[in-house]
């Protein structure tokens, strides 16, 4: 299972979800958010189910092979507080691969990124789909 994690409005998340649905039309894409809009853009956008809260991320990151997200689902506080500590456990204490799509708007900065953010989502569910593939639908 592929678990794409975004907050406030949902959009990053949204484009991650269509770019991995077209590479894998019958991958389990579980839309998690931080808050209910973004759950439902991550679902419009194609995602196999989707949840909201810290409940579902905690349950859903211990079953994810893949976790792709803003680099801020891995810092507590961040997205203007959306991410709770208990989250960011979760997500990084998960046996998942983990890919970060970098965003100064999450207040963290990476040094050495000079990409686009669509190149960035290009690249981020690139990945995504390389390593599902490599692994497929297996349980953890």
């Amino acid at each position: 299972m592929l678990m794409v994690v975004d907050g406030q409005g949902g959009g990053i998340g949204k484009v991650l979800v269509q770019k991995i649905r077209a590479a894998l039309p019958k991958a389990d894409i579980r839309a998690i958010g931080t808050n209910s809009i973004a759950t439902q853009a991550m679902v419009q956008a194609g995602a196999s189910a989707g949840a909201t809260g810290e409940g579902a991320v905690v349950w859903n990151a211990a079953r994810a092979r893949v976790i792709i997200g803003v680099i801020g689902v891995f810092f507590p506080y961040s997205m203007m507080g959306e991410v709770t500590p208990k989250m960011t456990e979760a997500i990084c204490a998960s046996a998942a691969v983990k890919i970060a799509v970098p965003m100064a708007r999450c207040g963290i900065l990476v040094a050495g990124v000079k990409a686009q953010l669509n190149e960035l989502m290009d690249e981020a569910a690139a990945k995504a789909v390389e390593y599902y593939n490599s692994i497929g639908e297996k349980r953890v």
